[in-house]
């Protein structure tokens, strides 16, 4: 039998590429997240991660045991709520960055609900930095979005990932040309970081589509207006990185973490979390869609 604490360690390590990382996001000592490592490999009797000073891969069987992971937790976490839903009640005013439109967060949402039925969902779905003064004021209690890498001590790292430039599958971009860029409005942090790197680097850019949804923004780039700066995990269908193209500068790394206002850690806000946070692998992977 695997033991879930060790389940859910190991997949934070997984999705964050670390084990330092990975015991930021779950709250613990980064020897206790090795230690639950270690003992699912004994369990297991198979090496689950390739270490060396600089990265952690899994193993062909790391990959194996991923699939298994996500598949035991989810009818794990799937049960606790059945038998804990009665005992939970309340609102809790939930935003979402736009990065999430296109992954399977409505379907967390739904499993919520209904092991909660008692608790008002009220989703909002922006600008991370739009949340995040919306958190402030007090007018979420909970936020799910992107932050800049060692972004503070406040909230929960969820994952890093790498911030890619991606486009339409023929888009092409010519180094002798302003950059066509497809941006959200600012308060932005992609667009901040886009025209950071391009300004920095000497590249010449121009802002070929502004929208305030992703759904607009998608829209743009499978038209082959331009370009995105976007995180590598959340890929919006349609669309691909452009690693084969020449002279588009390198936008680093971002953050997604889950944060809660000063005065909204208890109660909905802490069980929503807690939700979120136990399936956060499913937010990295497109929903099943059933043929029309």
């Amino acid at each position: 039998m695997f033991d879930p604490v060790q389940l859910r360690s190991f997949l934070a390590v997984a999705q964050s590429g670390g084990f330092t990382r990975a015991a930021q996001r779950l709250g613990l000592r980064q020897s206790t997240v090795s230690q639950h490592v270690r003992r699912l490999e004994e369990a297991a009797n198979r090496r689950l991660f390739l270490r060396d000073t600089h990265s952690v891969q899994l193993t062909s069987e790391g990959e194996a045991m991923l699939g298994f992971a996500r598949t035991i937790l989810e009818a794990h976490e799937q049960a606790l709520g059945y038998f804990a839903q009665t005992q939970v009640r309340g609102r809790v005013r939930f935003g979402a960055s736009e990065d999430f439109v296109y992954t399977e967060l409505p379907q967390i949402l739904r499993g919520f609900r209904r092991s909660n039925p008692q608790v008002d969902l009220e989703l909002t779905v922006g600008l991370s930095a739009v949340l995040y003064e919306q958190l402030a004021d007090g007018r979420l209690d909970l936020v799910l979005g992107k932050r800049p890498p060692g972004g503070g001590a406040q909230g929960q790292l969820v994952w890093q990932d790498k911030l890619v430039w991606i486009g339409a599958e023929d888009v092409r971009t010519d180094p002798g040309e302003p950059l066509p860029l497809i941006v959200y409005p600012p308060p932005s942090f992609t667009r901040a970081r886009a025209l950071e790197v391009c300004e920095r680097e000497g590249r010449p850019w121009r802002i070929a589509c502004t929208s305030t949804s992703l759904s607009g923004v998608r829209a743009a780039a499978l038209a082959g207006l331009g370009v995105v700066p976007h995180a590598r995990s959340l890929v919006p269908p349609g669309l691909r990185v452009l690693s084969d193209q020449v002279g588009l500068p390198d936008l680093g790394s971002t953050e997604f973490a889950l944060t809660t206002g000063r005065t909204t850690a208890r109660g909905p806000a802490r069980v929503l979390a807690r939700a979120v946070l136990a399936d956060a692998f499913r937010l990295q992977r497109a929903p099943e869609r059933t043929a029309p």
